[in-house]
């Protein structure tokens, strides 16, 4: 996709990114942090809602693996399994630097915002078109990695006192070379036909999704 065409593909980004400009979800953490409100135990909540994600991020790259099973849809599900399986033993070291084990996060947090996003993932990896749930994950590996960026930004600048594993898991961002396979996933399934229109509607459900994400870490039905 090199040159200075716009491919279909990159015109469904704009889409999405058009539907957040104007109906924005937002970030509930970065907002306590801009509130002063941020606390080590949000941090914590953070980490253990990221836990869950990880298990089905697994299942459901393997699962769009075998639903797709050639080029370019199953390098990119490929690399994203490796790059969660490569980030769980770094967000566990993490956790343990906070103070938790595996027995904290089991089941908590407890409410049902924790699991929106498996939950949307999984349904779009199980009825979702090749289009969908590349362009659905281009859309979170875009918001999550700047949103994760901020956060360890905006943590550092307020001194909250957290171990060094949590800014080793928590800075960067995202890869160029997966939103570059992304949007080649994307792109070959409008070839293959997919619906472009439900792509975009996925792509935002996730979206939204993530944004319970950021409200089970944030704990803000507590208030």
């Amino acid at each position: 996709m090199a040159g200075n065409t716009t491919t279909d593909a990159e015109r469904l980004v704009e889409r999405v990114r058009t539907l957040r400009t104007e109906q924005p979800v937002g970030n509930a953490l970065l907002d306590r942090l801009r509130d002063d409100t941020l606390t080590v135990e949000h941090l914590k909540r953070f980490v253990a809602v990221e836990e869950k994600a990880h298990h089905a991020e697994l299942a459901v790259y393997g699962l769009f693996m075998t639903r797709f099973p050639y080029r370019p849809a199953v390098d990119f599900y490929a690399k994203l399994s490796e790059l969660i399986a490569g980030a769980q033993p770094k967000l566990l070291e993490c956790a343990g630097a906070l103070g938790m084990d595996e027995g904290d996060m089991l089941r908590w947090p407890p409410q049902a915002e924790t699991y929106a996003f498996n939950s949307t993932l999984s349904w779009i990896a199980l009825t979702g078109s090749q289009a969908s749930g590349a362009l659905a994950l281009h859309t979170d590996m875009t918001i999550y990695f700047s949103g994760c960026a901020d956060i360890a930004a905006g943590v550092r600048q307020k001194g909250i006192p957290v171990p060094e594993e949590f800014f080793t898991y928590y800075d960067g961002g995202h890869s160029d070379e997966l939103m570059r396979q992304a949007l080649e996933t994307v792109q070959d399934g409008l070839n293959r036909g997919d619906d472009p229109d439900e792509a975009v509607f996925r792509a935002r459900l996730l979206e939204e999704s993530i944004g319970g994400f950021w409200r089970a870490a944030a704990n803000t039905r507590a208030e």
